[in-house]
């Protein structure tokens, strides 16, 4: 097999890209994914935390890959090391923040749907998640308000009226997943991770929500990188196969 091709990275959204959406990934992934770092670097980067990204990808993820990005790479792994964290908290002050969990509850204590569950905002170093349904929600649970609010569209209307109501905070607003949507200031989308791969000239990205809104759009449309849009991780093996290891010898 040919030896990795300096300069290059692959670099792979999770939900989606390479599990189902919460998931775990599968062996026959797992196994893919080794096989290809045999051959260009590889990278992974989350809107999740880590911990929810190891119980995706396994408890030594950090280990298994070149990079790893969690929380939009807020908390950046190169080779098993820490090498970059970024705090909310210490952005936005407490005051701005509590102004904004404030308004949020409230909102969302007014938002009838179908059920509600528990932990409906969640705090993570670099950034809120914010859940309409809870994010204690079983899976059966979360499949359902996936389909819901594919219906009445509850994450893109309160996604709206946040926006405006806090202009003044900068913030980026994200869909990803099923049944959430994180907060963060502008900048601190997928694509800040970048700055940790100033020696890589050809990046190509990998994944599912690169629409307008989703997760993954301003990494898949920045200047930086090479695009690519996948439908599930079935998607994602076949199309790097066809880029990196078809005629390898």
């Amino acid at each position: 097999m040919a030896a990795r091709k300096p300069g290059l990275i692959a670099l792979f959204d999770v939900d989606g890209t390479l599990t189902a959406p919460r998931k775990a990934a599968t062996s026959e992934m797992l196994a893919f994914m080794q096989d290809l770092q045999k051959v260009v670097t590889v990278g992974v980067v989350g809107g999740s935390d880590l911990i929810k990204i190891s119980e995706q990808l396994g408890e030594t993820v950090v280990n298994d890959y070149d990079y790893v990005f969690s929380e939009n790479g807020l908390v950046a792994h190169k080779e098993g090391k820490l090498i970059g964290t970024q705090s909310l908290k210490s952005f936005l002050g407490e005051e701005k923040l509590k102004e904004f969990i404030n308004f949020t509850l409230h909102y969302l204590a007014d938002l009838d749907i179908p059920i509600k569950r528990g932990t409906f905002i969640e705090f993570r170093s670099g950034m809120l998640n914010v859940s309409p349904i809870g994010r204690n929600c079983s899976q059966e649970e979360r499949d359902d308000f996936e389909k819901y609010d594919k219906v009445h569209n509850i994450r893109g209307k309160m996604v709206s009226v946040l926006r405006e109501k806090f202009a003044h905070l900068n913030l980026t607003f994200s869909i990803g997943g099923q049944i959430s949507f994180d907060v963060f200031p502008q900048g601190w989308d997928k694509t800040y991770c970048l700055r940790y791969l100033k020696d890589f000239h050809e990046i190509h990205f990998f994944g599912d929500k690169t629409y307008k809104g989703g997760n993954d759009h301003e990494i898949f449309e920045s200047e930086r990188t090479i695009g690519h849009t996948v439908i599930n991780p079935d998607d994602t093996m076949k199309q790097c196969t066809k880029l990196f290891l078809a005629n390898q010898d």
